[in-house]
């Protein structure tokens, strides 16, 4: 039997201080914390600006996206449906979405509701995500059937590797059960019976809200993440089709509504017998499906190495200093979210900012964890702040050796027989241009992905994009024995370039011209 202890802690003395004082370390704009103790609300805060260079303060009703976060959202989604006997977690995909296909047409029968949500799949980390990312004009059904052109990295359900396109599939079953858009659904199901009076599933309700976050990222310090602190564009966003992967827009007050149903299994706090999803549904979101890899933190944060690591449901579950806690992070470009949960001490936090200073959103939740595992205080923040600035300089040694490594080279051809177009199995169409002596790249279902290949070595070259918040990537060109381009493949050109580039998982090969 399990029993749970309410926390016996307030809310950490001089909190409001503290958040401030972290960020002011890190440059962070603007930030919202939520954190419910014993089925209350005990603090639902804004702080900083919703934009550098404008007054308007951040406060408990601003909207942040979530990012990753909403994973857990679209679960609750799918909870909504089993309570109704609608699906069942370990029915077939393919029972409600007949025309879903995996790589292997063994995995496709198989693959189950439950398998789409634990990213146990086979398929590699972040596969398939340059369908959204950085952008996309794909409906998220042809997002669903580019699925079957990409090959797997390991065998089904033989490990772990952190999806967000199986999550697109999720929110078209969704649809397809209910006849409803997920956003729509999620809308009207999930987070207006919860209680989330101002959370959007969609842009159009996003930017229709006044009292939202902007982002922000710091772009000119030799990669993304280092340099100045820089308002980012709120509408160059992720695709539309990605939205059931984290398309939740959301803020402190609403938060805390949904941390509240959480820890109360799914029922509706002050609101007698309703419940969003049945408890049998919690059991099933918060037990753990598949162990994810464990690698040791160096010092000076190894204290939050975990013992053991698992994904349940749309949550991960690991234990610190020996309590379980339930937790993901979530990441839109220019803003980060990170949602906790301790059943066991009744409590649970989320931590919302508008940029990308992960440094302050880790640091303040160990801090917060410590205060109610009644653990030594310790300076978190700081310890993160050196853990990142060793991943920098690692990361800027090893792009100072490539520069100084590079060959003194001329490319094969000129640049006018590169140019043509290229297409990936499942990514699609490239085209290659020979603009007035600049080769010119367009990755033509990514709206403004667009970029000029500047001699790096041999026969690579590197994109410099025109929006300069992308990924900057390696071209590679292989020749056949005619002397002509047989094949195209990238790679990300910074070490610490955010998974979702999966550049590396495309191989562009010659298509006949228009």
């Amino acid at each position: 039997m399990s029993i749970a202890f309410v926390a016996s802690a307030a809310v950490p003395p001089g909190l409001d201080a503290r958040v401030e004082q972290v960020m002011r370390d890190n440059g962070v704009p603007g930030m919202a914390v939520a954190i419910v103790e014993g089925g209350k609300v005990v603090h639902a805060k804004g702080y900083g600006v919703r934009r550098l260079g404008s007054p308007e303060p951040v406060d408990a009703d601003t909207i942040f996206p979530t990012g990753s976060t909403g994973k857990a959202v679209t679960t609750a989604a799918l909870a909504v449906l089993v309570d109704e006997g609608r699906i069942g977690w370990d029915d077939k995909v393919i029972d409600h979405l007949p025309g879903f296909q995996m790589y292997d047409p063994w995995v496709t029968r198989e693959m189950t509701i439950r398998d789409l949500l634990v990213h146990r799949s086979g398929l590699g980390l972040g596969a398939g995500d340059l369908l959204f990312v950085p952008r996309s004009s794909l409906s998220r059904a042809e997002t669903v059937r580019r699925l079957r052109y990409i090959k797997p990295a390991t065998s089904f359900r033989s490990g772990y590797a952190y999806d967000n396109v199986l999550y697109v599939v999720a929110g078209q079953l969704i649809e397809a059960v209910s006849g409803k858009t997920w956003e729509d659904f999620v809308r009207d199901r999930v987070l207006r019976p919860a209680g989330m009076r101002v959370s959007t599933t969609s842009d159009a309700a996003r930017f229709a809200t006044a009292n939202r976050a902007q982002p922000h990222a710091r772009m000119d310090g030799g990669f993304r993440g280092v340099g100045r602190q820089e308002v980012l564009d709120e509408r160059q966003a992720l695709g539309a089709n990605a939205a059931p992967a984290g398309g939740v827009s959301s803020s402190a007050n609403d938060m805390a509504r949904w941390l509240s149903i959480q820890l109360a299994h799914g029922a509706l706090p002050g609101e007698g017998d309703r419940r969003l999803f049945s408890e049998e549904a919690s059991r099933q979101m918060w037990t753990p499906q598949v162990l994810t890899p464990i690698r040791p933190y160096p010092e000076p944060i190894a204290d939050a190495t975990p013992q053991f690591s698992a994904y349940a449901l749309g949550w991960s579950v690991r234990d610190y200093r020996g309590v379980k806690i339930l937790e993901h992070g979530g990441a839109v470009f220019g803003v980060q979210t990170m949602v906790v949960l301790i059943p066991d001490r009744q409590v649970g936090f989320s931590l919302q900012i508008n940029s990308e200073d992960g440094v302050a959103l880790r640091g303040l939740m160990y801090e917060l964890l410590d205060h109610y595992l009644d653990a030594p205080k310790r300076d978190w923040p700081a310890d993160f702040a050196t853990y990142r600035q060793a991943s920098i300089d690692k990361a800027l040694a090893v792009l100072g050796k490539s520069k100084a490594e590079k060959k003194p080279s001329r490319a094969s051809l000129p640049l006018k027989d590169y140019a043509g177009n290229y297409a990936d199995p499942w990514y699609g169409p490239i085209e290659l241009r020979d603009e007035g002596g600049r080769l010119r790249i367009d990755f033509r279902q990514t709206p403004d992905m667009v970029g000029t290949l500047e001699h790096w070595q041999y026969d690579t070259f590197q994109v410099r994009w025109d929006d300069r918040t992308i990924e900057p990537a390696y071209v590679s060109f292989a020749l056949d024995a005619q002397g002509k381009v047989d094949r195209i493949t990238m790679k990300a050109v910074s070490p610490l370039a955010d998974f979702s580039y999966d550049y590396h998982d495309l191989l562009f090969t010659p298509v006949a011209n228009d």
